[in-house]
């Protein structure tokens, strides 16, 4: 298990395919284990998580495969984080933190 998984609990995940394609608004974080900028994000965000989707792209095929297509060079860069349909890879988490408060608790 990850440190950070001791420090804070796992998000709950969602498949991309359950993701609403955009620009529907709101906010879907992809990330991975072990991404130091995924955790540095978990940690800024971990009061408001419940408002966004989280899809493990190491736990879905359909998530890996967007985030190729989304960032530059096809890589798997996480976190890629889409806000209101945007795509934001590696955000400063202060943007998707002022994203997830404006955001409706589903």
């Amino acid at each position: 298990m990850p440190a950070i998984d001791h420090v804070l609990e796992r998000p709950e995940p969602t498949r991309h395919a359950d993701v609403d394609p955009p620009p529907n608004p709101g906010v879907v974080i992809y990330w991975r284990d072990g991404c130091p900028f995924t955790a540095r994000l978990r940690f800024a965000v971990r009061h408001h998580r419940d408002r966004a989707a989280w899809v493990n792209i190491w736990e879905d095929p359909d998530g890996a495969a967007f985030v190729r297509t989304t960032n530059a060079g096809g890589h798997e860069t996480v976190p890629t984080v889409l806000i209101d349909g945007i795509a934001h890879t590696n955000p400063d988490p202060r943007l998707v933190l002022e994203a997830l408060r404006r955001a409706p608790l589903e």
